[in-house]
């Protein structure tokens, strides 16, 4: 066969196999259980253990770059400076530092003194990781030709502390801009638990899929008072399905512990998707895929690919 038809064949095998698997297997800062969260390798192993979807989150830098990290500041659970030291408390805000400074940072290692690293205590470092760029992440998966997979990317902010990074509208530009200029439309949905961004983005690209993140816990809710809501309150709406509709969202992201099986029955019959996070527990992801959900963000993609491969669900190809 020739090279050409070969690689079309390929990719035309990939989209068919993706068509088939209605569930959205989605690896949590690329695949934060097994190897440095947000990183080039953390990518790279979920791509190889097959994800359908790739987590991610951004901020931007002073010089205005989007760059993947989950936290706005330098965190020491797993930052080294220049000189291999231990960030002793929390770092520098990316707004604050431009990308160059940045990459100084190695984030390939969580600190062994940390609880952090208890938590993940699975993790393999790549000592002399560095915080990605988003346009990064896009290349790795096109040189990889991974076609099929796609981007969830998590606007990081806090409206209760807007010093921290850039504005709401400037983050939400920033990254849009980029998705914009690596031609990836089509292929990446963008959530937060600020939903002011996903406001924005559905002013602005209409059609790129907007991902409304909950969390409903005893100590931390943001769906009461509006405030991270976009001045949407739960008790005006009665529930959350019917509130991530009226906000003209795409898809539900809640916490675990705050799904039911009643409550995706009614997210889907508005049409909505349901994606809970972080799922890392096996029996809590049976449990869940068993409620009928259409995916999961889990630290460990290749347990999710046992449970969903013993339930017979088709699994994404796998990009070594």
């Amino acid at each position: 066969m020739h090279p050409m038809l070969r690689a079309a064949a390929g990719l035309a095998a990939a989209l068919l196999s993706l068509a088939a698997t209605a569930f959205d297997l989605q690896g949590h800062r690329g695949a934060r259980g097994l190897a440095p969260e947000n990183t080039l390798p953390a990518f790279e192993r979920a791509l190889a253990i097959g994800v359908s979807t790739l987590e991610l989150d951004i901020g931007v830098t002073a010089d205005g770059v989007v760059v993947v990290s989950h936290d706005p500041a330098l965190s020491p659970a797993f930052v080294r400076d220049a000189s291999g030291k231990w960030l002793p408390a929390r770092g520098p805000l990316l707004k604050d530092l431009s990308l160059r400074e940045l990459q100084q940072y190695d984030v390939g290692r969580i600190d062994p003194a940390n609880p952090y690293a208890r938590t993940f205590a699975t993790q393999q470092p790549v000592d002399g990781a560095r915080i990605p760029t988003l346009a990064q992440v896009f290349d790795l998966v096109r040189t990889r030709g991974a076609r099929h997979v796609r981007f969830n990317i998590e606007t990081k902010l806090s409206p209760q502390q807007p010093q921290d990074t850039v504005s709401a509208e400037a983050m939400t530009d920033a990254l849009l801009q980029v998705v914009r200029d690596a031609g990836m439309r089509e292929r990446v949905s963008i959530q937060s638990f600020d939903w002011r961004t996903l406001q924005r983005v559905q002013q602005r690209e209409p059609g790129i899929p907007t991902v409304y993140l909950s969390i409903q816990t005893a100590n931390t809710d943001n769906t009461k008072d509006g405030t991270w809501t976009a001045g949407l309150r739960l008790a005006d709406h009665g529930s959350m399905p019917r509130m991530v509709k009226a906000a003209g969202g795409k898809v539900w992201a809640p916490n675990q512990g705050a799904l039911t099986q009643a409550l995706v029955r009614e997210a889907q019959a508005l049409g909505l998707q349901v994606i809970p996070w972080t799922v890392n527990n096996p029996a809590d992801m049976d449990r869940i895929v068993g409620w009928g959900v259409d995916g999961l963000i889990t630290d460990y993609p290749d347990r999710l690919r046992e449970v969903l491969g013993k339930r017979g669900i088709p699994l994404p190809p796998q990009v070594p």
